[in-house]
């Protein structure tokens, strides 16, 4: 029990991926928004006695997946006395031991497995190693009391290496009575198949623009943090695409402001400012400026996405539409696609090359000049 206890207080003071920082954790949300049909589901297998041993909780990144897990974590091990009389369901009652040491990671049947902090470089791992699986060799071979469970959440899924991901397939083979496996994955792709085989898939979809209100309304209430103001609240869903977390990085980071910049230099389009964009690069291009690099792209990316997806003959914002209009003019769509796989490889072999940021930055907004030029 020491040992726990030490284990839960180290967790609580390093840092952790699945943590948007200042925000709580998705097992510290109580309320889940937008997935109804999915714990339904979870709900209706646990009242018939049917609990599948593995389930793959498949969907966008941020729109609420892991705070299901955790939910469905605290009910499979809440005493029936501790849970609360709603069907269809998954609650217990918040001021119950198992809440406590689930939002603690104290419980003794929860094991959680992710990428953990590395202390001696001060970084996540790109990967879950084989070691962070292997450790549940001790944890699925104790004996459970009859009639509990054991729970592992494995978040994400679909970030385990090929070793890890061969160890954890072990044990979903041959996995000890009454153990429930929830594998958050945002990529099931990438997952072996004999994985996803051995799984029943829950697909969840991106949250509609009132429950991501909502969702971010309490997360930001609860990280005593003011709400956007009304009229961005509008850009702020769209650029979220259904992602409660995507929303509140934006909102904390002033991301909003970034991708406003981003979208008058498209305005402006077929000739970038480049002024604007020499200050872009210099304010971006540091090492310092890593998470503001990162953001810079995922939103350059993410609008050129939508562009070609209006292209393409789907719907998109009034900005969005009238862009799409003035850049993608018939016989053209095929260019942009083309442009944003030239981006994504350009960063990745700048990052991977440590090479100039602030030419990258500049070399990219050439390239989608040059693109808007055949427009």
């Amino acid at each position: 029990m020491a040992r726990r206890a030490a284990a839960a207080a180290e967790t609580e003071a390093l840092p952790e991926i699945d943590r948007l920082e200042g925000f709580p954790h998705p097992r510290e949300t109580v309320t889940l928004y937008g997935h109804d049909a999915a714990e339904r589901e979870l709900a209706a297998a646990f009242a018939g006695g049917r609990v599948h041993h593995a389930w793959m909780l498949s969907g966008p990144a941020g729109i609420g997946k892991a705070t299901l897990a955790y939910r469905v974590a605290r009910y499979a091990l809440a005493a029936p006395e501790e849970r609360t009389a709603v069907e269809d369901r998954l609650a217990i009652r918040e001021s119950s031991i198992v809440a406590s040491q689930v939002r603690a990671l104290s419980h003794p049947g929860l094991a959680v497995v992710r990428r953990a902090y590395n202390l001696r470089n001060k970084r996540f791992p790109a990967t879950i190693p084989v070691d962070e699986v292997r450790e549940l060799k001790a944890f699925l071979g104790r004996t459970a009391d009859e009639g509990t469970w054991r729970v592992v959440i494995v978040d994400s899924a679909d970030e385990l290496n090929l070793n890890a991901a061969n160890a954890l397939l072990k044990a979903l083979e041959e996995p000890p009575r009454r153990t429930l496996f929830l594998l958050v994955v945002a990529q099931p792709q990438r997952l072996l198949r004999t994985i996803r085989s051995r799984c029943r898939t829950l697909e969840m979809s991106p949250l509609g623009p009132e429950d991501l209100r909502r969702a971010a309304t309490a997360a930001l209430a609860a990280a005593e943090t003011a709400p956007p103001a009304e009229t961005d609240w509008r850009t702020l869903e769209a650029l979220a695409e259904g992602s409660v977390r995507r929303l509140l990085e934006l909102s904390a980071s002033d991301g909003l402001s970034l991708y406003r910049r981003i979208e008058t230099l498209f305005q402006g389009l077929p000739r970038v400012d480049w002024q604007a964009a020499h200050a872009l690069g210099e304010e971006l291009g540091s090492v310092a400026a890593e998470a503001r690099f990162a953001l810079f792209f995922d939103l350059l990316l993410g609008l050129i996405a939508r562009l070609v997806r209006v292209g393409a003959g789907g719907t998109g914002s009034e900005n969005d539409m009238a862009m799409a209009r003035k850049l993608i003019p018939a016989g053209r769509l095929a260019s942009w696609a083309e442009l944003w796989e030239t981006i994504v490889r350009d960063k990745a072999e700048t990052l991977a090359l440590n090479l100039d940021r602030r030419m990258l930055i500049l070399d990219t907004l050439a390239r989608v000049e040059r693109t808007a030029e055949v427009a």
